[in-house]
């Protein structure tokens, strides 16, 4: 069954930035729902999952008038001070709806192409979708005001296929990685939430020219110190699959030391901080 599209039109699309993302002005957000559906994502616990009527997953809302109240939008938030946007917060600017849609590309074209009165100070991309490479002219144009931050949370592809069976693999997101950081597009990789994964993964990572990491886990970083996923039942996926010593808040430590011993320290980030402006 395919999931079900539909366009809206909504009366506003850039939202104030709050808790986790207090260091950003706004969160943009082009989609309602994600179809990579990862069985932890923590918005399955948000009021805009839970009072579907359809599972996550199964649903994608279009924002379709969405660039055409972008550019109103940065004007007035620009009056008010520095505009520093997060996209996206609960969805994936680069779902498979995406390829179809274009919605997120022509509102990087906006941001791209806006004058002084509109101009973002920096923009920050999260996604796990190889997609995101279609769009490196107009990150270009960017520089600097933007950050690609493009998730790889295991390098174990079964891992991937047991947690996020929909989610892009991590051969291709790799790749994508690689042609970021080629192009020289300001990028970052984010283990993030961190899964199960072996003592390749930073050779990996180096191997794409990457150099910052952003490393976080379900109790950092899904805005509840780990309730909204222990409430998910994740827990009995690791039980499922003998994995239950990485389903702990100290897990995350463990790769950290793999990581030092490739990265830099200053290259490294944990939870939040790898994430601000």
């Amino acid at each position: 069954m395919h999931p079900r599209m539909s366009l809206t039109a909504p009366r506003k699309l850039l939202n104030p930035a709050s808790g986790y993302l207090a260091g950003y002005s706004h969160t943009l957000n082009p989609y309602v729902g994600c179809t990579f559906a990862c069985s932890y994502c923590y918005v399955r616990e948000m009021p805009v999952a839970k009072f579907r009527k359809e599972p996550w997953g199964r649903f994608v809302d279009v924002k379709s008038t969405a660039a055409k109240l972008l550019s109103g939008e940065l004007t007035r938030a620009k009056r008010k001070g520095p505009v520093t946007i997060f996209m996206s917060s609960s969805t994936d600017p680069y779902q498979p709806v995406e390829f179809q849609t274009g919605l997120t590309r022509s509102l990087l074209e906006i941001m791209a192409g806006a004058d002084s009165n509109a101009a973002i100070d920096f923009l920050l991309v999260q996604t796990r979708s190889p997609l995101v490479t279609r769009d490196i002219d107009l990150l270009l144009k960017l520089g600097q005001r933007v950050r690609v931050s493009l998730t790889i949370e295991t390098d174990l592809e079964e891992i991937r296929k047991t947690f996020s069976p929909s989610a892009p693999p991590i051969a291709a997101r790799l790749q994508a990685l690689r042609r970021l950081v080629q192009a020289g597009i300001p990028a970052q990789v984010a283990i993030s939430p961190m899964l199960p994964c072996s003592d390749r993964l930073a050779g990996l990572l180096a191997e794409t020219g990457v150099k910052r990491l952003v490393l976080d886990d379900f109790f950092m970083g899904d805005g509840s110190q780990g309730k909204r996923t222990e409430r998910l039942g994740i827990r009995r996926i690791y039980e499922a699959c003998g994995l239950e010593a990485w389903y702990d808040r100290s897990a995350y430590l463990k790769v950290l030391e793999q990581l030092k011993k490739t990265f830099a320290a200053h290259q490294i980030y944990i939870s939040q901080a790898g994430f601000l402006p």
